[in-house]
């Protein structure tokens, strides 16, 4: 089957709002060696989509320009010395950039392949957050069963990721939102304790629900004064692990409390990454995570799904912060 040689794909037209977000004709990548290329099903929609939007996350070097990290669809093309797949193969792929497109040349390294019972929509909301959630909870956390664990922002994809594959973990879940609907919908989703971060503290309720021990691990997204009060509700030799920095990422902080609680603080993005440590994530999920998905101990909460010209709107509702779940670019 030929390739065409051009594609419809939404390009950044300068930093911005979401009208910046233009759907435009660019020429259809090749994959490099070691590389497949997708023909993009569906596209996930994620935070550091806005933020590169904004100007304020630009593409690793020598990587698409183009938004969206992760896709689900089928192999198109198999670059030199790529054999883990064949063309016509179901994926989903966490993709260093050049999601919102429809094809994406990615490392087969950081490509899984898609359960059938998954619809590509589906497929697409999974690897961006698994990836961080895995490697951020589990590698960097140390997150162990019995454990207790907080993560802000319970209903956003991250969040409800994080809750699930923690629960799955046999972990006890704290979790803060922002209305009082969504402390139900992070609960249904198996959080143990939902916080309405409007109208309380976070830190006084873990210290009245843990009795003044604290939490195990905690993975945060938000930064500012935040990490002061992360700190705080901490247990001994517990894990703070930032992977955003929403209110900032400076911070007032009582080092003697870190030292005194034997405290680790840790962080990572996983964009710049090489493929080769992608890949070590990539198979931990699919031979840990997928099992748990496919058999329903884990779902995929989905928001909304936007067509591919419609980009602007998918970011408009990222933005509003109203969202549960995951948002999703159909492409074809």
């Amino acid at each position: 089957m030929s390739l065409p040689t051009t594609m419809k794909a939404v390009a950044i037209n300068g930093a911005g709002g979401p009208e910046v977000l233009t759907l435009t004709d660019v020429p259809v990548p090749e994959p490099a060696a070691g590389e497949v290329l997708i023909k993009v099903a569906a596209a996930g929609v994620n935070r550091p989509d806005v933020l590169q939007r904004q100007g304020n996350y630009p593409a690793p070097k020598g990587h698409s320009d183009l938004p969206g990290l992760e896709v689900s669809g089928t192999i198109a093309a198999l670059g030199q010395g790529a054999k883990h797949f064949a063309v016509g193969d179901a994926v989903m792929a966490l993709v260093p950039g050049g999601g919102y497109a429809e094809y994406v040349a990615v490392s087969q390294l950081t490509c899984i392949k898609k359960p059938d019972s998954l619809s590509f929509v589906e497929a697409a909301a999974i690897p961006e957050t698994f990836f961080t959630v895995w490697h951020n909870v589990i590698d960097r956390g140390h997150l162990r069963a019995g454990q207790r664990f907080l993560v802000h922002g319970g209903t956003g994809g991250i969040g409800v990721t994080a809750i699930q594959l923690a629960k799955a973990f046999d972990a006890i879940v704290f979790t803060t939102v922002g209305s009082d609907e969504k402390c139900e919908a992070a609960r249904a989703l198996g959080a143990d304790v939902a916080i309405n971060y409007h109208t309380q503290d976070f830190a006084q309720v873990i210290k009245n629900e843990t009795a003044g021990k604290g939490v195990n691990v905690i993975l945060d997204m938000v930064g500012g004064d935040y990490i002061e009060k992360n700190i705080r509700s901490l247990a001994d030799d517990g894990h703070l692990v930032n992977i955003a920095f929403q209110k900032g990422s400076t911070a007032t902080i009582d080092f003697m409390r870190v030292m005194l609680k034997r405290l680790t603080l840790t962080g990572s993005t996983l964009r710049i990454r090489t493929p080769e440590v992608k890949g070590e994530i990539a198979r931990a999920i699919a031979d840990r995570v997928v099992p748990l998905i496919v058999s329903g101990k884990i779902k995929i909460p989905l928001d909304s799904t936007y067509p591919l010209a419609r980009a602007g709107d998918a970011h408009v509702r990222m933005e509003s912060s109203a969202h549960i779940g995951k948002i999703v670019l159909t492409i074809t």
